[in-house]
């Protein structure tokens, strides 16, 4: 509970999930302990917490002990948890799990949140609310040092992205957007839901990050899963142990000043404004904020090197956004192919050099 018990900041409630309030005193995604195929048509095992024993280590610091059971793995977890008012919640976990039967798809440190609809897919909008969703990114931070950007989205159906990684130093599921006129809700208070960030302890070695999404056409579900899945498979009688810290803050641990990110990314029909719309194509487009974007202009010899996948680039440019300071902003027209959606990977750079994170996002 808060102090003077008018709230509480961390609440341990059903199977083996989690949350926290964060630094601005609302919650918002949730964390679970272990998550067991997870986006493999209806075999999705949810194992309990079913034992707590809690030690209070210090002013609003709690280590919680849980026991864990399911069908595929019992577990122990140790949650270190400390709140600093204003800044939000740190938990240092440690986990080892018993694996009782193969599993297929093994999820570490899973976080479940909710995408409806947002800047970039506005056709979803039938609620009068401009955006609602918990989430509107994945981010990563790869063992090699890239920053890479996932925007959310609400699928036409079920997603499945796999980012393959070695030794990964950081994932989460990210809330950056934090203006109110974005949301226009003063009940669940969208803009200060907190963001989750997992950083691995010790190597993780080989695996993926795995973002399972599915439609929903309400704020109530919760449609995005996202989790560390190793490579070597889970097999009856292993023992497995991991450890990682949870950051659930307002501020976001991979927009560093000199990396440029994403701060907008909007789609919709593809050619020149006023112009016949382009068939079988969509406008994409994505706005930059850095220092490193500092003094350039459009003779600096700024790109943006595209990439896609079941698909085509049509037209593109990189561009300053005029008035805005150390803002860019890349327009590309894809057309996915039959077998879409069409998946994009672009960031800015100059003189062969990346000025911004990668980001990834598919084009249906």
């Amino acid at each position: 509970m808060a102090p003077g018990g008018t709230s509480d900041w961390m609440a341990f409630q059903g199977a083996s999930y989690f949350r926290t309030a964060g630094a601005q005193d609302q919650y918002g995604l949730s964390a679970r302990g272990l998550a067991i195929n997870t986006g493999l048509p209806g075999r999705e095992e949810f194992p309990d917490f079913t034992e707590f024993w809690i030690e209070r280590t210090g002013a609003d610091a709690y280590t919680i002990y849980a026991l864990m059971d399911g069908a595929s793995v019992t577990g122990a977890y140790r949650f270190q948890s400390r709140h600093v008012a204003g800044a939000g919640v740190e938990q240092q976990v440690s986990s080892v799990l018993n694996i009782r039967r193969d599993i297929e798809r093994l999820g570490i440190a899973p976080a479940t949140s909710m995408f409806w609809y947002g800047e970039g897919n506005r056709a979803a909008a039938v609620d009068w609310r401009p955006e609602i969703h918990d989430s509107d990114g994945l981010a990563l931070l790869t063992g090699a040092g890239e920053r890479i950007w996932r925007p959310l989205n609400n699928p036409p159906h079920d997603t499945l992205d796999s980012f393959a990684d070695q030794a990964p130093k950081g994932f989460g599921l990210i809330q950056r957007d934090r203006n109110f006129d974005h949301y226009q809700d003063d009940g669940a208070f969208y803009d200060r839901r907190p963001n989750l960030w997992v950083q691995p302890q010790g190597d993780w070695g080989k695996g993926a990050v795995m973002l399972y999404a599915f439609p929903t056409n309400s704020e109530t579900v919760d449609n995005v899963v996202s989790f560390w899945t190793p490579a070597a498979p889970a097999k009856a009688g292993q023992q497995l142990q991991f450890d990682y810290s949870l950051s659930w803050k307002s501020t976001d641990p991979t927009a560093v000043a000199a990396t440029a990110h994403v701060v907008d990314c909007w789609q919709g029909v593809a050619g020149r404004p006023g112009a016949e719309p382009v068939k079988g194509a969509r406008k994409l487009v994505i706005d930059f904020i850095g220092e490193g974007l500092a003094g350039l202009d459009r003779q600096s010899g700024v790109t943006a090197k595209i990439d896609v996948v079941r698909g085509k680039v049509l037209a593109n440019a990189a561009y300053p956004v005029v008035g805005q300071k150390n803002r860019w902003r890349v327009t590309a027209d894809v057309a996915p192919d039959a077998q879409g959606p069409a998946d994009v990977r672009l960031f800015l750079t100059r003189g062969g050099r990346a000025l911004s994170e990668t980001v990834l996002t598919p084009i249906f």
